[in-house]
């Protein structure tokens, strides 16, 4: 990798990094201390304070991911730098969906907005994901370490039936979103094998 290209990869790496955080101290602005020194003060701020670890937890996977997936790229191109910005614009939303959400003891409809802004994440990834195959090729580092992409693949599908089932009872869904957190924890290791190939 020449000079030239790794500058423009680590500076798309860079600003990414910065509205990640940008985000994440957003998120933690919106909690609120409680009004009283007794331990049953706490208890009303236990839904926003759920909600924050969920979301943090979220924009912490798509860092690592992010960063994981970044690592195999070669050059940066004007379709690479939509769609990152792409998915930031999503990402950029959990802090509202998230204090929506909190606040509002994980009602029907915030539940519901919230599982749609992750299945739009999900899908941004998505496409920067082939973005990148599209720019390096078929037959890139990238498109090797992803194959079939199940977890990829899976996510939206539960995210899908996840936003209509927040109507019939919204902790079906939180698991469901945590489930799908959960699944995607440890960083991408099919690409750190394909790296180390």
């Amino acid at each position: 990798m020449n000079r030239h290209r790794a500058m423009k990869t680590s500076r798309l790496e860079a600003f990414s990094d910065g509205v990640l955080a940008i985000i994440i101290t957003i998120m933690v602005l919106e909690l609120k201390a409680p009004h009283g020194d007794a331990m049953s003060d706490l208890a009303p701020l236990l839904p926003a304070f759920m909600s924050y670890v969920l979301s943090f937890l979220y924009i912490g996977i798509y860092w690592n991911n992010h960063h994981h997936m970044l690592q195999t790229t070669e050059s940066v191109s004007g379709g690479i730098l939509w769609a990152n910005l792409h998915l930031l614009f999503w990402l950029s939303l959990f802090p509202v969906s998230t204090a929506w959400m909190g606040e509002n003891h994980f009602a029907s409809l915030p539940t519901a907005l919230y599982g749609a802004i992750l299945l739009m994440a999900a899908i941004a990834y998505w496409m920067l994901q082939r973005t990148l195959i599209s720019v390096q090729g078929g037959d890139s580092l990238l498109a090797r370490a992803v194959g079939r992409d199940m977890k990829g693949k899976s996510s939206p599908l539960i995210y899908l039936v996840s936003i209509p089932l927040a109507f019939v009872s919204p902790w079906i869904s939180l698991f469901l979103y945590l489930f799908v957190a959960l699944m995607w924890l440890v960083p991408d290791r099919r690409i750190e094998r394909a790296m180390t190939d």
